[in-house]
């Protein structure tokens, strides 16, 4: 495959993986790290199969954290997965609702995981509050070490194609 069609490939798997980081339907930091792989395949990259299989050992090590921390975190708090059912439909109420503003997509997911607990608790709403709190703290931790990692990919694929293919707009 001709290489500027195998970076443009790469380009897109890295920054729909970035949105994917906090978008529940898509791959994120697998779509990445799939893009890093490509990558590989140009010229351009000065990266081996080691730096590859590492970072693929993370990105799985990050995915199985990333379905674990939510529900431990929850549960630390006294939370069920109804309020990281709730999280998860909150955060696709939020982007919905994000041109009205970015904060949405951040007070949406607590609303969606206090419902949920609510749904549960209905006599308690002190302890639905904190439930909610511990799913929040885990789906928004979870969330931002998943568009971190996608963050790095992309800012060093951009790094590596402003030295070595000569892309002087970085």
């Amino acid at each position: 495959m001709e290489e500027n069609t195998l970076t443009i490939i790469s380009l897109l798997c890295l920054v729909i993986g970035f949105f994917g980081s906090f978008l529940p339907v898509l791959p994120g930091t697998l779509l990445s790290w799939l893009g890093l792989v490509i990558f590989k395949y140009t010229s351009f990259a000065d990266y081996g199969w080691p730096t590859l299989i590492v970072l693929g050992i993370i990105v799985l090590a990050f995915q199985a954290v990333n379905y674990v921390l939510p529900a431990y975190s929850s549960k630390k708090f006294g939370g069920s997965r109804y309020g990281v059912i709730g999280a998860s439909i909150g955060l696709l109420v939020g982007i919905i609702f994000a041109p009205f503003g970015l904060v949405s997509i951040i007070i949406a997911p607590f609303l969606g995981a206090f419902i949920g607990e609510f749904l549960l608790n209905k006599s308690n709403t002190k302890a639905s509050f904190k439930a909610a709190f511990g799913t929040f703290v885990g789906f928004m931790i979870s969330t931002g070490i998943g568009m971190l990692l996608s963050l790095i990919f992309l800012v060093y694929v951009m790094w590596q194609l402003s030295t070595n293919a000569g892309w002087n707009w970085i």
